[in-house]
């Protein structure tokens, strides 16, 4: 479970490289892109810090 937002991420970037190489979207297929990244800086900046 804590590794959820990687495969969502690694998901999000495959199907940006289809939709890239396939010319699906158009422009837009650039957001899940920027959606991928934005959740893995989500994961790193909410990594618990050990005590």
């Amino acid at each position: 479970m804590n590794n959820l937002l990687y495969v969502i991420a690694v998901i999000l970037v495959v199907f940006w490289a289809l939709g890239l190489v396939f010319s699906i979207a158009g422009n837009l297929i650039h957001l899940l892109l920027l959606i991928a990244v934005i959740m893995v800086l989500l994961k790193v900046i909410r990594r618990p810090t050990a005590v």
